[in-house]
């Protein structure tokens, strides 16, 4: 990968929302790639790493995603882009992954032979993700929700138990790994633009994804020009959403 010596602060301020790259200025997409790689380490929930990237760079399937990107500029003149794919529907292979993964650290042990650590994350995969993730038509997560408020009345309990609100949980998981493709590339010195303005459904066609699969955003990438930067960056004044207690 391109080494730039940006510091982290340097490669947060170079970031920006580029809408409008360079057509004269490919992109390597095996930098983009090693991107998305890095994009994996990012945080996510349980570490059951329910998402997907599709790393789109043919010259068809980037114009129809433009497309279905409403043709924005940021698309319209993308290098190539890349679709983050929430697959919730994937928590069974997930969750056994993680198991397997235990069985190896631990060493091939008997499970019955496990530290309290290994005890607990074993459990954690074959018991409580079940529990947490399974549902029947909205019926099992609303059923949760209930008993979870009902004994959140006594003590603190995770309650998020409905089919929607893991919807949610899935979908920040993959926002924490879009962000930290985003920064990836900055620190290559390429630029993005995160898409939510999509029709996800078209989306989903084009990339062949099963139901239970849902789009979360599309990144285009490129090198910036200048006038695909809109101004200088605004935020709110630090004072009125920060709150130390």
């Amino acid at each position: 990968m391109t080494k730039t010596n940006k510091t982290f602060t340097e490669t947060l301020n170079y970031r920006r929302s580029v809408r409008k790259y360079d057509p004269n200025k490919p992109i390597d997409s095996n930098i983009v790639k090693q991107c998305i790689e890095q994009a994996t380490l990012a945080p996510n929930s349980s570490n059951m790493q329910l998402w997907e990237f599709y790393h789109v760079t043919s010259s068809d399937k980037l114009k129809k995603l433009s497309k279905y990107c409403f043709d924005q500029s940021a698309a319209e003149t993308a290098q190539q882009m890349v679709v983050f794919v929430v697959r919730k529907d994937l928590w069974r292979q997930r969750a056994k992954a993680n198991l397997n993964y235990i069985n190896k650290v631990a060493s091939g042990k008997d499970p019955k032979d496990y530290n309290r650590r290994e005890k607990f994350a074993e459990t954690y995969y074959k018991k409580l993700i079940p529990i947490t993730y399974f549902d029947f038509f909205g019926i099992f997560g609303w059923l949760k929700y209930i008993i979870y408020w009902i004994i959140g009345l006594f003590r603190p309990i995770y309650r998020q138990g409905r089919k929607s609100d893991m919807r949610i949980v899935a979908h920040k998981s993959a926002g924490l790994a879009a962000q930290t493709f985003m920064l990836s590339m900055a620190a290559a010195d390429y630029d993005t633009c995160p898409m939510e303005g999509i029709d996800t459904l078209r989306i989903k066609k084009l990339l062949n994804l099963p139901f239970g699969a849902e789009i979360n955003m599309v990144v285009s990438c490129g090198i910036r020009i200048p006038e695909g930067i809109f101004g200088k960056r605004f935020r709110i004044p630090f004072d009125e959403v920060y709150k130390k207690l």
